[in-house]
């Protein structure tokens, strides 16, 4: 699933949903009023940001809800980071950033962004950036896309932190084959405990593989321990940010088991 197999690492986990950043006096963002929508001058709005083409610069200022492990790159340091605005949502890969400015990443922090856009199986994504931190916090609010399972209307969702509601865990299966499970360790049951967990979950009949990435939810998390305890049958509620690659691949942040 990842574009690198260089595994450098992160010293620390990313912050789940652990907190926000202060609040701006100056444009009223807040947890309470919600993001504004305005942006400073010559940054994109999510509707210019969606309509421009491929490989072309782009400027956007949105909210960090998660982010993945911070480690080094030939000697720089990146970040990949779930950002969100009121209008849609952005995945950051591999942002420069160092470890210091990593720790100040909390959910709700607003930043400003510079990089290119692009994308990779299916996945829109901005990249080669570069950060500045604003003034302002707001965190998301999920949106059910439960009833856009299996409908291309659940692409208009991706990148944003979503939920899935009224889901029955199934037994894992990929391509055909049954892994007699309720979840393995990387898509083939490839890895081992700390690897990526996929898991099998179904709505009205058709059945959708989730992911709880590893590198966002490490293995001594709430989450990814809930996935290792689900028993095919569970009916659960997930939450978590739509990834994409080669169709929706939710990367799960909570699970209830209902």
């Amino acid at each position: 699933m990842k574009k690198s197999l260089i595994l450098v690492l992160a010293l620390t986990l990313a912050l789940t949903f652990a907190g926000c950043g202060k609040d701006s006096d100056a444009d009223k963002d807040s947890n309470a009023g919600g993001d504004t929508g305005v942006k400073s001058e010559g940054v994109m709005t999510y509707a210019e940001y969606a309509a421009a083409a491929l490989d072309t610069e782009v400027t956007i200022e949105a909210y960090v809800q998660a982010h993945q492990s911070w480690w080094e790159k030939d000697g720089v340091g990146k970040i990949t980071v779930y950002a969100q605005d009121k209008d849609g949502a952005y995945f950051i890969y591999e942002m420069n950033c160092s470890q210091e400015d990593s720790e100040k990443l909390v959910p709700g922090t607003k930043i400003k962004v510079t990089g290119y856009k692009g994308e990779w199986a299916g996945e829109v994504e901005i990249m080669d950036a570069n950060f500045e931190i604003l003034e302002g916090s707001y965190i998301a609010e999920p949106v059910d896309v439960s009833t856009y399972l299996g409908l291309d209307e659940l692409a208009d969702y991706q990148n944003q932190f979503v939920s899935f509601k009224g889901m029955t865990v199934e037994t894992y299966e990929k391509d055909g084959q049954s892994y007699d499970c309720a979840f393995v360790y990387n898509d083939d049951n490839s890895g081992e405990p700390g690897s990526d967990l996929y898991f099998n979950v179904s709505l009205n009949g058709a059945t959708y593989t989730f992911c709880v990435e590893s590198y966002l939810c490490g293995k001594d998390t709430e989450v990814y321990k809930a996935v290792e305890n689900l028993k095919v049958g569970d009916v659960v509620d997930l939450e978590g940010f739509l990834y994409w690659y080669n169709g929706a691949n939710p990367h799960i942040t909570s699970v209830t088991v209902k």
